[in-house]
């Protein structure tokens, strides 16, 4: 087992004013909307970014030395510059009593901070960051930060960076989930990562101006919530637990399960063309051929011939976000901070998607998801009262359910691979906690080719998973 050895745990807080040169007016709280409160107990996002040592060919080159005298301290100093263009994400969510709601709050005078870990560790860093090899879904754990969470009150943001001497270092981060949604944690790290380019590139430490089009729309009265979804959620949210007046901001506790294995795979370009040109036999112009409906699509079927998943009756749900900003009216600025996501559903039965015609019914499926969201005569937040109930089930149930539910997590469009803060582009990212949410993360690839896939699932499955991947693309 490899050794992690903590260094130092620190507090960075937002620069001070008449250092960041912003006009950035970032508030101290900002409300939950319903879209947010969906998500209030879910276990947090974690995503981790490993990154080779620039010029390891120099033999001189003490990359411990060089971590800890410029990498860390530039990425300290950056995150606090960049802190200051998204003040609440340096706070807490808190539930006063006084409040029917949750909210997030930044206090300068409580001495507010983003919690940031420095480490090392002897682990094996090609393996980690390599995607031949299957490890231990629970691998790493280790260089994940722990997310500051009571009854009382629940951190935003936490990050780690941690050393592989001679390799490389490795930036692991979790994020709250009813803070801020997928899109919003990247905007906020390719704010970061400019920043942090910019202070070398143009040799001023304390620059701190962001892009324009990052620059985050924080006004959260643009969710019109005319129904008052939101007090529902929240009154439910109360209940749960032996309620009836219960404000804990603790997650439902999830656990790895035993046995599981985590996986990394590619579909190209080629690949994806492939997969579309044996769907146009059936001359179907409602089916939806994009690069995201083909490769989930062929996740699931290619899951449901490595499960099994063929017993009368048995069905599999698929899931995923979509993005809606656009479809408010007036649409919501693309930098809108905060959570902004529907999830849309669809189902099969398993001995369907495992059949000859799986793919075919899969992508139809999903399109007709697609498409009814696209169609819909309903507000954004129609029926959104619902899905607290529906997560509880999921969570009490887990896998003791007859039936299979598999969602998406992240997204191509996030561009995880040019998350690069000066010292190059990641050689490896990966979402972390599809480990204890079961979900399918979705990429952009390194080499710009196509979608990765990562996956947590028993061995036995992996490995049959990954021969039926690479059989049916061939």
């Amino acid at each position: 087992m490899a050794k992690v050895k903590i260094i130092e745990v620190c507090k960075v807080v937002p620069s001070p004013a008449s250092m960041a040169t912003t006009s950035s007016s970032s508030p101290n709280s900002l409300p939950l909307t319903c879209l947010d409160l969906i998500w209030l107990r879910m276990q947090p996002i974690q995503r981790i970014f490993f990154y080779e040592f620039p010029n390891l060919e120099d033999p001189n080159r003490d990359t411990t030395l060089f971590f800890h005298s410029d990498i860390v301290p530039r990425l300290k100093h950056s995150l606090s510059l960049t802190l200051k263009h998204f003040l609440p994400l340096s706070g807490n969510l808190i539930w006063p009593e006084s409040s029917y709601k949750p909210l997030i709050l930044y206090n300068e005078d409580d001495e507010d901070a983003v919690s940031v870990t420095v480490a090392e560790t002897d682990a094996d860093f090609h393996r980690l960051s390599g995607t031949n090899e299957f490890f231990e879904a629970t691998e790493y754990h280790p260089f994940i930060p722990n997310l500051a969470v009571s009854r009382e009150r629940a951190a935003i943001l936490a990050f780690q960076v941690t050393l592989f001497p001679n390799f490389g270092f490795s930036i692991g981060m979790a994020n709250h989930h009813a803070a801020i949604d997928g899109k919003s944690v990247h905007m906020f790290l390719k704010t970061w990562t400019h920043i942090c380019q910019s202070q070398q590139q143009e040799e001023e430490y304390n620059y701190s101006y962001s892009p324009l089009e990052l620059k985050p729309f924080f006004d959260r009265t643009v969710i019109v919530d005319s129904k008052g979804i939101d007090a529902i959620i929240a009154e439910q949210l109360r209940e749960l637990d032996g309620g009836p007046h219960n404000r804990s901001l603790i997650p439902w506790k999830k656990e790895v399960p035993s046995g599981t294995v985590r996986g990394t795979f590619q579909v190209t370009r080629e690949n994806i063309n492939k997969l579309r040109q044996l769907l146009n036999v059936h001359n179907n112009s409602l089916l939806h051929l994009s690069s995201f409906c083909l490769t989930f699509s062929y996740i699931l079927v290619s899951l449901a011939k490595a499960k099994g998943l063929h017993k009368d009756g048995q069905k599999i749900f698929f899931g995923f976000a979509v993005d809606a900003r656009s479809r408010f009216e007036p649409p919501l600025p693309g930098t809108y901070l905060g959570n902004c996501v529907v999830g849309k559903f669809a189902e099969a039965y398993a001995k369907d998607l495992a059949g000859e015609d799986g793919l075919f019914l899969a992508v139809k499926a999903i399109s007709d998801a697609i498409r009814s969201y696209e169609t819909a005569k309903e507000t954004i937040l129609y029926g959104l009262e619902n899905l607290v109930p529906v997560f509880l089930k999921s969570h009490e149930e887990g896998k003791s359910s007859h039936d299979e539910l598999y969602t998406i997590a992240s997204s191509p469009k996030f561009e995880p691979y040019n998350t690069d803060f000066g010292w190059g582009r990641p050689k490896k990212s990966d979402v972390v906690s599809i480990d204890k949410t079961g979900a399918i993360s979705l990429s952009d690839t390194r080499n710009g080719d196509g979608i990765e896939v990562g996956l947590v699932l028993k061995k036995h499955d992996m490995e049959s998973f990954a021969f039926l991947f690479q059989q049916g693309l061939e």
